[in-house]
């Protein structure tokens, strides 16, 4: 006697779990990643091009001035001075130590310009995903925070200045109570410091006094 067989399973479906789905921003999603961006680094290339053509001009004026020797001619004039001067002065002399300390000041300059990465008015903001990486201007964020707290009540006045880790506020009242102000003031700007994406939230320092009467 034929038993009945179970029903086929439709074309394209197979025995695996359906994957997961994640919503956009969630902790979970393995696709978001909550790294900060890093400082950005500075192109500098005023610097680089301008120690590039000195170095250029030193080193060819100096393989000119050599092969010139080399093909019978005398060494330039400034050539002559230099070796001149360096036989005849000693090694304290002031003009011998203060063109050594110009070049080791420019070398010193040189090597913190390569080791540090500038650009000291961006903020770096947290990543989402591998492929991105953004910034904040700082005039930026201090012009949110400011247009945050004109909105709270009593504010008449407000100026915000951004820094790396440090966010100063001072805002003036023209009524209600400085303390009530001050505490609506911490709530909003909290908030809105947490929604600028910041890799690194700035601690905020809020001042608040009351306006001056006019005449």
């Amino acid at each position: 006697m034929n038993q009945p067989r179970p029903p086929a399973d439709p074309p394209g479906d197979t025995d695996r779990d359906p994957e997961p789905e994640y919503e956009s921003g969630r902790a979970d999603d393995p696709g978001l990643l909550p790294e900060s961006s890093g400082r950005l680094w500075s192109a500098r290339r005023v610097p680089a091009g301008v120690v590039a053509l000195l170095v250029l001009a030193g080193t060819g004026l100096l393989l000119y001035d050599v092969a010139a020797v080399r093909a019978g001619r005398p060494a330039m004039w400034w050539r002559r001075e230099l070796a001149r001067q360096l036989a005849a002065r000693p090694l304290d002399d002031v003009r011998v130590l203060a063109g050594a300390a110009f070049v080791a000041a420019l070398g010193l300059l040189l090597l913190a310009l390569a080791l540090t990465p500038g650009l000291r008015g961006w903020l770096p903001m947290r990543r989402p995903r591998p492929e991105v990486r953004a910034a904040l201007r700082r005039e930026a964020a201090a012009l949110v925070l400011r247009d945050r707290a004109m909105e709270v009540s009593g504010v008449q006045e407000a100026r915000v200045r951004m820094r790396r880790r440090k966010a100063d506020v001072r805002a003036v009242s023209h009524f209600r109570d400085l303390t009530d102000v001050r505490a609506d003031l911490d709530s909003v700007l909290t908030g809105a410091v947490e929604g600028l994406g910041l890799a690194r939230r700035p601690a905020l320092s809020v001042r608040v006094r009351r306006a001056g009467r006019k005449g």
